[in-house]
């Protein structure tokens, strides 16, 4: 199915598609797609070769057991000459070879060139990105899983609140949590916001000590055999004063206006303009700065998602965050962030923890 998305989306003499997963910096996901090895081992300087009929997976000693796990055709080597003699048996006399050049580095599509001689190159990773905006239910089940594990750490966050605990202490007692109910790894570095802090939307983790009044912004997700989940929640701590509540319960209109806009055929940039418009009728007009939502999977931002700046028909099996916010600098913004699969005629919530302001 994978397989037959991505030649959908190619030309129909390309006879082959090249995989090379490098590894850190430079891994290449689509590797992880297109085989199913998405439970151990890192795979670096390996090759998966997508033809038509099935995968074949370039790979070392060091991931021979790991490679059972997936779904292709398990080709090991002990040394780099092994591995590019195997490329060169295994490509054969392909003459239409597919790359993925966003996600190749140029002096490894030279070595590419250079092992296989005179061929012709095309880009394929517009039909990768294509494949992959739609999950199948596989895929889906384990990011429900990574949203469960990310929903339950949000619901239990306000017991580590302590007056006078820093933001990188209380991001600490998030990752542990998120690994102790079975995340692989966060899904990214947290975003832990006290007070004015949360007023920056992708702001780091620091020393700032929580007072009473502040807003705490929690921006977090697990990563669950390679899928991630993505979830925004934010309290206050202490009684919260009128302003602050006037702006989440504009936040949490707009998001739950937003989730109820999300079906199959909708455009993502309407329901960005609808979730905008709410917001914009109020006081807070240009305070809501970023998208209202990207695509989810192997990557937290695995595609363009709600956005004004992008046509996007919404189709069945998309995985999106709704994610609205307000931000007034010097003072404090609240965001509030939800994963939903598309559905043919409403938007499928993953994410669990308890929307309603709370008052720690």
């Amino acid at each position: 199915m994978r397989i037959s998305k991505i030649f959908n989306g190619c030309s129909d003499d390309t006879d082959v598609i090249i995989i090379y997963n490098r590894g850190e910096p430079v891994a290449d996901l689509n590797f992880y797609y297109v085989t199913g090895l998405v439970h151990g081992g890192l795979f670096e300087g390996s090759y998966a070769l997508v033809f038509r009929d099935g995968v074949k997976i370039i790979t070392s000693k060091l991931e021979e057991q790991s490679a059972s796990k997936g779904i292709g055709e398990v080709h090991i080597f002990s040394t780099a000459a092994e591995r590019d003699e195997l490329l060169r048996k295994l490509v054969g006399d392909a003459e239409k070879i597919g790359l993925n050049f966003s996600g190749i580095t140029h002096g490894d599509f030279e070595k590419i060139k250079t092992l296989l001689g005179e061929r012709e190159f095309v880009d394929v990773s517009a039909a990768l990105l294509n494949a992959r905006m739609t999950k199948d239910e596989s895929e889906i089940k384990i990011i429900r899983e990574a949203a469960k594990v990310a929903s339950e750490v949000a619901e239990i966050m306000p017991e580590f609140m302590k007056e006078g605990i820093r933001e990188y202490e209380l991001a600490a007692r998030l990752v542990y949590e998120l690994l102790k109910r079975g995340a692989e790894d966060s899904a990214f570095t947290p975003i832990v916001a006290f007070g004015e802090n949360s007023a920056e939307p992708h702001y780091f983790s620091g020393p700032r000590k929580l007072k009473r009044g502040d807003f705490v912004l929690l921006d977090f997700g697990a990563r669950y055999k390679r899928y991630n989940s993505d979830i925004t929640r934010t309290f206050v701590f202490g009684r919260a004063s009128d302003e602050q509540k006037e702006i989440y319960e504009t936040v949490l209109n707009a998001q739950k206006l937003g989730i109820e806009k999300i079906k199959s055929g909708m455009n993502g940039r309407d329901v960005d303009a609808a979730v905008r418009n709410l917001i914009d009728s109020t006081k807070y007009k240009g305070r809501f700065i970023h998208s209202t939502g990207h695509g989810l999977g192997l990557a937290v931002h695995d595609h363009v998602g709600l956005t004004s700046s992008h046509d996007l028909l919404l189709k069945e099996g998309m995985v999106l965050t709704v994610e609205p916010g307000i931000y007034i600098p010097g003072f404090g913004g609240v965001r509030i962030e939800d994963d939903v699969v598309v559905r043919k005629d409403h938007a499928e919530v993953l994410t669990t923890a308890p929307k309603d302001l709370i008052e720690i």
